[in-house]
């Protein structure tokens, strides 16, 4: 363990957050917001600089990133971007506490979007922006983010990359980590842009496209109206945001595909498949067990339509609230907020690439116990898969359960109500935003206790990057020499 090259990386994302605050920063001069609020993104700019320049100095000449240092180096950078990325929230008395505010970055990071402010309405426009911008940022990752802008991060930076994609797997699209980097990025601020003018298009002012365009491409879910997307009572817009939302939750790999023109093994990607189906059963069994409270079908499609893909993509907008919906359709609901989206994508939940291992590995159980002499291989796209991914696969799950498992008795101590203690840890160590009762769409997380909020920040952070770079950080091996 080099400690030096972790500590000369993270002064690079030091100095990147800084370069990023920039962006709220000219918000705020646009909007000519106060002194206070100002003066708020200065100074946390000004001890990121510092931080960073200091830390920059002890970067190795020649730096390498072994399987170690990845894995440090992405837990370690999320944690302090969610803490430096909280401060002006902290500084400009948007909020009370670092606690508070690290809760409210670290799910702006991970995409989240949960929230423990009641009234975002009654926030500045500078740090509204920020905190959805930083939705954009950690959508794909802002470690990837790094590596497709900052030239010559060194050497086995894929192994940073590793530790950071979603998904069970990394797969590069060409044969150098940072083209790879830099073309998925390209896919996906090209997306943003043109649903930023539709957007537009459907009347939104440019300031809540923007808003609403970061939420969707980075599957979290921030608002800048207490009503959500359902404030605007915009039919076009809430079915842009529908398709918008379903298209993140695909593997960015499949775009590049397409843009060399590989369309059979797009549409032949048994991953892309599964998660189509998921989406339309789940909107039939919904409209099913709702469609009688509903006069329109119109109204009903979209309805049921917007709220599966913001769940299933873990965005977390809302046009109605799903809370009062029967038990039969939030059953299905806490079902798909644990699948999640593709492999690759921005969004969280256990992927639909495992969910495809695990029911290939039960269906071939089933058969090897009809004929124990059975001999078949699990493939996936015609490709078969190792016994060693399939256990790891089968590993994760159980480590995952285990997780939410402690995660629910953490919160349980402080909250009686089960379904918002295990909404709320689903909602968060899923990255989707809402969950039931207090914490559903129409509610948030400000009544939880600082203890609470911190089990369930680490939650957000270890979902976002998938367990193991954070419970890492806990091993004393990895701090060895």
């Amino acid at each position: 363990m080099n400690k030096k090259t972790i500590l000369g990386f993270l002064g690079n994302i030091c100095i990147l957050e800084a370069i990023l605050m920039l962006f709220p920063l000219l918000v705020g001069f646009i909007y000519k917001e106060s002194f206070l609020t100002i003066n708020a993104f200065l100074i946390t700019i000004a001890i990121l600089l510092v931080l960073g320049l200091l830390l920059r100095k002890l970067t190795p000449k020649h730096p390498k990133y072994n399987l170690k240092e990845g894995f440090a180096i992405t837990g370690l950078s999320w944690f302090l971007l969610s803490f430096f990325g909280g401060l002006p929230f902290v500084l400009a008395n948007e909020l009370n506490s670092i606690i508070d505010s690290t809760f409210e970055m670290a799910s702006g990071f991970t995409t989240t979007g949960s929230s423990i402010i009641p009234n975002v309405e009654a926030i500045s426009q500078s740090l509204l922006f920020w905190r959805s911008f930083s939705h954009l940022i950690g959508g794909m990752g802002v470690l990837v983010f790094a590596f497709a802008f900052i030239p010559r991060m060194g050497e086995g930076s894929v192994n940073i990359m590793k530790a950071e994609v979603p998904g069970p797997t990394f797969g590069k699209v060409t044969s150098k980590n940072q083209s790879s980097a830099g073309i998925l990025y390209q896919i996906y601020l090209v997306m943003t842009a043109v649903l930023v003018l539709l957007l537009m298009l459907t009347g939104m002012n440019l300031f809540d496209s923007l808003i609403h365009a970061f939420g969707a491409a980075g599957t979290g879910g921030f608002s800048n109206k207490v009503l959500s997307v359902g404030y605007f009572n915009n039919p076009a817009a809430e079915y842009i945001l529908s398709i918008a939302m379903i298209l993140f939750g695909v593997n960015f790999n499949l775009y590049y595909l397409l843009l060399k023109k590989h369309f059979k093994q797009v549409f032949k990607n048994e991953e892309l498949r599964l998660f189509l189906t998921i989406i339309t059963i789940a909107c039939i069994l919904i409209m099913l067990n709702i469609g009688k409270d509903y006069s329109s079908l119109e109204k009903l499609f979209r309805d049921v339509l917007f709220t599966v893909s913001t769940i299933i993509s873990t965005t977390g907008y809302a046009t109605v609230d799903f809370g009062l919906w029967p038990l039969f359709s939030h059953l299905v609901l806490l079902l798909i907020m644990f699948t999640g989206s593709m492999a690759g994508s921005t969004a969280g939940g256990l992927k639909q690439s495992r969910i495809l291992i695990y029911l290939k590995s039960f269906k071939r159980e089933i058969q090897c116990a009809m004929n124990p002499r059975l001999v078949k291989p699990i493939t996936v796209d015609d490709k078969p898969v190792s016994s060693s991914y399939i256990k790891s696969v089968l590993n994760y799950l159980g480590l995952y359960l285990s997780i939410f498992i402690c995660g629910v008795l953490l919160v349980s101590v402080t909250q009686n109500d089960f379904l918002t203690a295990f909404s709320s840890v689903a909602a968060t160590l899923n990255n989707i935003g809402p969950g039931m009762n207090l914490v559903g769409p129409s509610g948030n997380f400000a009544h939880f206790t600082p203890i609470s909020k911190i089990v369930l920040t680490f939650m957000m952070i270890i979902g976002r990057l998938e367990i193991y770079p954070v419970l890492i950080l806990l091993m004393p091996n990895l701090w060895k020499k």
